[in-house]
């Protein structure tokens, strides 16, 4: 039994218009389906722990959305019972998909996710910090504090003000704000505590990003040797005292380079502990965590079965 959870406001939109057109398919070849259409934000959360608590028998649930709906999915399911994951991008960053070099035409997804002949053991990362009391939260992609999580914020704030077509999407959708943001962004001091050992200090932080999977923000390459299925969190600081210093690291990572630039870090790790002395916003997967000053980030090893 197949059962999508589907997201029509992803990508403005782009996501219920891609969902018709796969119906039309499942109608036509008579394919034993359930669809839970979400409404609001939280809602594939809430579909995902429900399907995994009236469910005994292994289930294949279908995200039909961008990372911020497999975000939702991996956080409402509990790993108790056996489910497996297909994802068919409509998002408009769909860093997930490229990482694990998806098919870009939901057609020829959905005919991967209907005749499964690979499956992948995938990793997954989770974030915990303090909210007045402990809040842990899941990540399929990546993690990070500082200026990728003010671009997330930015164009979340921005949806409702400004009209963006649906066919803008990957790298464009995140580009022109993350200049904008590197503009006003102001470096903080902090250190990064890996594995419980290691220690390093910098002096102008501008962002801290923990992956699973090489990409984020539609598609720039920020951690060039993230692996989905090694258990290691592949963590990237991007630090300099100079702004313009940056944009060389900013362009590799645009153009899917590997350069070693100065203002740039790569670390593996199964855990890292991360502190700032001011509050810098952080994301999960693109998804909103506020303000921080401390973050907790570790790798959970080989936990989701995906359809490749």
């Amino acid at each position: 039994m197949y059962y999508f959870i589907v997201n029509p406001s992803a990508n403005r939109g782009h996501g219920g218009k891609v969902w018709r057109n796969l119906e039309d398919r499942l109608k036509r070849s008579k394919i034993e389906h359930e669809v839970l259409m979400t409404q609001a934000p939280g809602d594939a959360l809430i579909f995902a722990n429900r399907l995994q608590e009236k469910r005994q028998d292994p289930c294949v649930i279908v995200a039909v959305g961008g990372d911020g709906t497999i975000n939702e999915i991996l956080n409402g399911l509990s790993f108790e019972e056996p489910v497996t994951l297909g994802y068919i991008p409509a998002g408009a960053g769909n860093d997930l998909a490229r990482g694990l070099k998806l098919p870009r035409s939901p057609g020829r997804c959905l005919k991967k996710i209907l005749n499964p002949h690979y499956y992948r053991w995938l990793d997954y990362g989770v974030l915990s910090y303090e909210n007045g009391a402990p809040v842990h939260r899941r990540f399929a992609v990546s993690s990070g504090l500082g200026l990728d999580a003010a671009v997330c914020q930015s164009l979340r704030d921005g949806q409702n003000r400004k009209k963006r077509s649906p066919g803008i999407s990957g790298r464009l959708t995140y580009l022109f704000p993350g200049l904008w943001q590197l503009l006003w962004a102001k470096p903080v001091k902090g250190y990064l505590m890996l594995d419980g050992i290691k220690k390093i200090e910098f002096n102008h932080i501008y962002f801290i990003s923990a992956h699973i999977h090489p990409y984020e923000g539609g598609g720039f390459r920020f951690a060039p040797k993230a692996d989905g299925g090694d258990g290691l969190l592949e963590i990237c600081v991007v630090h300099n005292s100079s702004k313009t210093g940056l944009l060389p690291v900013i362009a590799d990572a645009l153009l899917g380079k590997t350069g070693r630039h100065r203002g740039v870090r790569f670390y593996s790790c199964r855990e890292a502990k991360i502190h700032v002395d001011q509050p810098m916003p952080v994301h999960t997967d693109g998804e909103n965590c506020y303000f921080q000053t401390d973050i907790h980030l570790r790798c959970i090893e080989k936990t989701i079965r995906m359809i490749v």
